[in-house]
């Protein structure tokens, strides 16, 4: 008989994609065949985020992209925003199954009858619910792999429905996180990054218990230490959490290379108050200052957020003379949307959309004078670079160890490799051209903050 075919969407976040290449093996294992979303498939998949408003618009675009491709495929919605509005996803033309937070794990039982409905089957839990652990972890799509340790977030910051989507904070066991690595690693990948909802908050909840098990550096401690990993990388960590002993073991480390993404989402306190952020922006600057004393070449970026209700124009400006005269690497530009269920969408003080996208747009603008200048400062040192397997128009992109954008013309050889180059100048399209010093086994055990 001949294999069904499957095809997989993801929208969003790193842990997404995490999740939705452990659901694909979970097809594959059924029998199934996995093919390009850009196919033809009996079944799409669609991992949904809801983080943004346009990542729910996104949502119904990729449904008609499928059904555009097969019109008579399953389509089933999984992930964050299938838990949050079920029945909203349900009611979009050409979805069959949407599934919650627990149960898309467990897709392959819902998958029996591939024949299309007229109102998608829902099966959703209360989010409740959502009190175990499901590790998981991206492979075979990129030259990184995204693996997860931690899920669900205890915080209640007042514009965020990941909580309501996600479920309390629980983590992976320290022992299976080491065999993931492990594994990962035997495939060949070259780089590891490290997800999940609050990540800083790992060992909460490992073994099904409310307390801390193990903690954020110990977890670090414990990968460095794990044969045949050549780099791994932190992605989104609070500021809160970001400890100095941490930093400063990422500094003198075998493995962890010296790249950090810390949210602020503003920079006036009265907002971050208005947030429920856990920290004030003296906190941040004093993590940025750490990492520079430590890591004086480390690449730093941030999360800010734009328009939140009561945001006044002096609000704004104290957000943007602060990540001015802070010395970070680039930024990630949020702007705010309303989202049901959170306190913020009741909040007074609506600021204007002409208004939440002129300050976007002036943050944005920011962070591209910041990365160019970081930039600048990397020319004519030595760096490593993990190049990506990927011919984009006769040229091979990768990054070094501290997220410096690398372009070289097209060479298979150096596809999925690490490769010591020596950093010349700016390209017009703003990533680096460099020269290569040595492509033999470079990282061949040098600590990867090494020289930076």
């Amino acid at each position: 008989m001949e294999k069904k075919r499957v095809a997989f969407y993801t929208l969003g976040c790193k842990l997404n994609f995490s999740e939705t290449s452990t659901i694909a093996r979970n097809f594959q294992d059924e029998g199934f065949d996995r093919v390009d979303f850009e196919e033809v498939a009996d079944i799409y998949v669609i991992n949904t985020c809801s983080v943004t408003d346009n990542a729910d618009k996104q949502f119904k675009q990729v449904v008609r992209k499928a059904l555009k491709l097969n019109d008579k495929a399953f389509v089933a919605a999984v992930g964050c925003y299938a838990q949050l509005k079920p029945e909203e996803l349900a009611a979009v033309d050409g979805v069959d199954l949407v599934l919650g937070a627990t149960e898309k794990f467990k897709i392959t039982d819902y998958i029996h009858d591939l024949s299309k409905n007229d109102h998608g089957e829902v099966h959703s839990c209360e989010i409740a619910d959502a009190d175990f652990y499901v590790g998981s972890y991206s492979i075979g799509d990129r030259t990184r792999a995204f693996l997860k340790v931690q899920d669900g977030c205890d915080y209640k910051c007042t514009y965020c429905t990941i909580p309501l989507a996600r479920g309390i904070s629980r983590s992976d066991t320290m022992e299976n996180v080491l065999q993931n690595a492990a594994e990962i690693s035997a495939q060949g990948i070259r780089e590891i990054v490290l997800t999940g909802v609050n990540i800083g908050d790992y060992g909460k909840g490992e073994f099904g218990n409310k307390r801390h098990e193990h903690t954020f550096l110990e977890l670090v401690q414990a990968l460095d230490q794990v044969a045949g990993i050549e780099r791994l990388r932190i992605s989104s960590i609070e500021p809160n959490l970001l400890k100095n002993e941490t930093i400063d073991f990422v500094s003198q480390s075998r493995t962890f290379v010296p790249h950090f993404h810390i949210p602020l989402q503003s920079g006036s306190n009265d907002i971050l108050k208005k947030m429920k952020r856990r920290y004030l922006r003296e906190l941040y600057a004093e993590r940025v200052a750490k990492i520079r004393e430590v890591m004086p070449n480390a690449c730093i970026g941030v999360d800010v957020i734009v328009g939140f209700p009561g945001e006044t124009d002096d609000h704004f400006l104290e957000t943007y003379h602060f990540l001015n005269e802070l010395d970070i690497s680039y930024l990630h530009v949020f702007t705010y949307s309303e989202r049901d269920n959170t306190e913020a969408a009741e909040m007074d003080g609506v600021v204007p959309a002409n208004v939440r996208a002129k300050r976007s747009k002036m943050l944005r603008g920011l962070s591209v004078k910041k990365r160019r200048a970081f930039y600048e400062s990397q020319l004519n040192t030595k760096r490593t670079v993990l190049f990506e397997d990927e011919n984009k128009e006769g040229y091979i992109y990768g990054f070094t160890e501290n997220y410096v954008r690398v372009k070289l013309p097209w060479n298979p050889e150096l596809a999925n490799t690490l490769v010591l180059v020596e950093l010349t100048h700016i390209d017009e399209d703003g990533s680096v051209r460099a020269t290569v010093v040595d492509h033999a086994a470079v990282a061949a055990g040098l600590p990867a903050a090494l020289g930076l």
